[in-house]
């Protein structure tokens, strides 16, 4: 699928809490008089979260008397037990992401069917409906912007050391090797939460394989004991001594720091992940380059780009009453329009709008540049955890990639045992 489809549309109160209410979120359970619309949020970092505190304001302003009630949760707890809350007491209106990962919990039954709203939705191409569609055909998720992950840098770094962006793997390595001797930590790494280095395997396996390979093993099809899996390994291997060592312990708050401080010369981001931890008088410096060429065939025709967006809880209690329902889906009109991704970017230019009717003249230099990367793509993944089963993602790949970190000369035994937990999780259902 491109990218260039998604964008253009011709062819496709706030404050964290705890792990136990995340479980029992929502109040009030049925019969209220639906007034209160209870939001999920795993926005739980300063810059998104200012930024939905400002569109929700937005949204009650203008809604009649409505009220948005949210429950913010650290995101890393929010991803790691979506299963439990979904299943258990969930609030109204949760935040999420497309492709698979919707897919996965649409078909278990945990999501409301919001066909109806699309029917009223305008300036989303055929690709993202597809992204926000279930197997059955019907749509479960109201878009609302997406980010591309690239190799991070600092500009003024970058032309203080007369730093060249590489192109390909071998200049990549040479420029790492640069950076080693000038004292830097070339390559910024993280993966205390699970899923920060899930985007380098993503991508040397792209660029090394292909998407077509990416999505095959992604969906439990393709064999991770097969020696294309291993060449990435190998080819990972080759690169970790230009890591920052004891990435295991290190959130991606501390990694993006370390790049905002000059201490380390690159990383492998999402776009909000820099963004988040620079000052704002040194936005403009943020910069980067794509995923360096592996296997010449490949090229960089694959970007990774996420959909985030919103949608609706099965098992929210208050959605059985009729005036909760028709306020929950209310609120997704007003998020699926340009208007509303406005409101939110304005406070987080550190993401894409989704929607074509959004105003795109205020975007920074940064923004204009993901959105040429992105439109430019031959085939968009959405992210290794989100590209699979939510629980081959959880229980299986997050232990396996931080025990390749801690211990990367096993990688027979590493494949071995992904293969063998691979074949039991997908043979579950």
């Amino acid at each position: 699928m491109s990218r260039r489809s998604l964008l253009r549309g011709t062819a496709v109160g706030i404050g964290a809490i705890t792990l136990p209410s995340l479980l029992t979120a929502c109040g009030g359970g049925p019969g209220g008089d639906g007034r209160t619309i209870h939001m999920g949020s795993n926005s739980s970092d300063p810059v998104p979260k200012k930024a939905f505190a400002e569109a929700f304001k937005a949204y009650e302003a203008q809604s009649g008397g409505r009220k948005i009630a949210v429950n913010t949760v650290d995101h890393n707890t929010f991803q790691e037990n979506i299963n439990k809350y979904l299943q258990g007491n969930p609030d109204d209106v949760f935040m999420w992401f497309a492709g698979y990962r919707m897919q996965f919990f649409a078909k278990k039954g945990l999501l409301y069917d919001i066909s109806d709203n699309w029917q009223q939705y305008e300036g989303f191409s055929d690709a993202l409906k597809s992204q926000s569609t279930g197997e059955d055909g019907k749509q479960y998720l109201t878009p609302y912007y997406y980010y591309p992950w690239a190799v991070f840098h600092r500009k003024s770094l970058f032309a203080e050391r007369g730093y060249q962006a590489p192109g390909t793997l071998d200049e990549y390595v040479a420029l790492a090797r640069q950076m080693k001797k000038d004292k830097l930590d070339p390559i910024a790494f993280c993966d205390k939460d699970g899923w920060p280095a899930m985007g380098t395997f993503d991508y040397i396996n792209m660029r090394t394989n292909g998407y077509a390979f990416h999505k095959s093993l992604m969906a439990g099809e393709g064999s991770w004991t097969d020696k294309r899996v291993k060449e990435v390994f190998d080819t990972w291997r080759r690169l970790l001594p230009y890591c920052q060592p004891g990435a295991n312990g290190r959130t991606w708050q501390e990694a993006a720091t370390s790049l905002q401080k000059k201490e380390a010369g690159m990383a492998v981001f999402g776009l909000p992940h820099p963004g988040a931890q620079f000052p704002e008088g040194e936005q403009e410096d943020i910069d980067f380059f794509p995923f360096p060429v592996i296997a010449p065939e490949h090229g960089q025709d694959a970007v990774e780009a996420p959909i985030d967006g919103f949608l609706l809880a099965k098992k929210s209690k208050n959605l059985r009453n009729k005036k909760a329902m028709e306020s929950a889906k209310d609120l997704l009109k007003w998020l699926a329009t340009g208007k509303a991704e406005d409101i939110y970017l304005k406070s987080d230019p550190n993401n894409i709008a989704v929607n074509d009717q959004a105003d795109t003249s205020r975007y920074s230099a940064l923004q204009k540049k993901a959105v040429e990367l992105v439109s430019g793509a031959k085939n968009i993944s959405q992210f290794l955890d989100r590209d699979t089963r939510p629980d081959f993602a959880s229980t299986v790949m997050i232990p396996a990639i931080q025990e390749f970190i801690s211990n990367p000369n096993d990688v027979d035994g590493l494949v071995n045992g992904i293969e063998r937990q691979k074949k039991t999780v997908f043979a579950s259902d």
